[in-house]
């Protein structure tokens, strides 16, 4: 307490020591800026867009143990995703897959690239004469379990490419729901 009093004195009795802020020789500096500065108050921001998303393009937007939600259209059991369209695809198991049940994939104008092949809830081997087939057909196929296979799916499709899907639904509990599902 005594020692306030006296620095509050010793602060009186010299009142050249005491400048007002306004006085000062150099001005205090933030190092950051929490505001903005009068000049970007006044900007407006500009968004260009490069590419459209395309209304024919396909998407997965869920998958569950009965089926697929592609475009916002249900699709029950196996299916097969082409450019512009979703068929019912007659197999049972990745055991049912056979070089004539990949013939709708090459016989589509403009050629797939790539078929994503989901084989339910875990990737397993197809035959190789099935793969040689399609290879010689210049058709590149990925096999994969049916969650990877739907985004794999999806991100082909977003970059633009000619892509195909074969799914079969994952047996059991394995299940993505969209958000316009889970708002429902």
């Amino acid at each position: 307490m005594a020692a306030a009093f006296v620095l509050r004195n010793l602060y009186r009795a010299r009142p050249a020591l005491r400048c007002p802020p306004a006085e000062l020789p150099w001005a205090p500096r933030r190092g950051h800026r929490l505001t903005p500065a009068d000049d970007e108050l006044y900007q407006r921001t500009r968004i260009s867009l490069l590419q459209r998303e395309s209304p024919l393009a396909m998407y997965i937007d869920s998958y569950s143990s009965r089926g697929f939600v592609v475009n916002g259209n249900r699709v029950f059991g196996p299916c097969a995703l082409l450019p512009q369209s979703v068929v019912q695809w007659n197999v049972g198991s990745y055991q049912d897959i056979t070089e004539e049940s990949f013939s709708l994939f090459w016989m589509l104008e403009p050629r797939i690239e790539i078929v994503v092949v989901g084989t339910g809830d875990r990737t397993e081997r197809l035959q190789p004469h099935v793969l040689r087939a399609m290879r010689q057909r210049g058709i590149a196929v990925e096999v994969q379990d049916t969650p990877n296979a739907c985004a794999t799916f999806n991100f082909l499709c977003h970059e633009g490419r000619v892509t195909g899907a074969a799914l079969i639904p994952p047996p059991g509990g394995a299940a993505l729901t969209s958000q316009a599902q889970s708002a429902e």
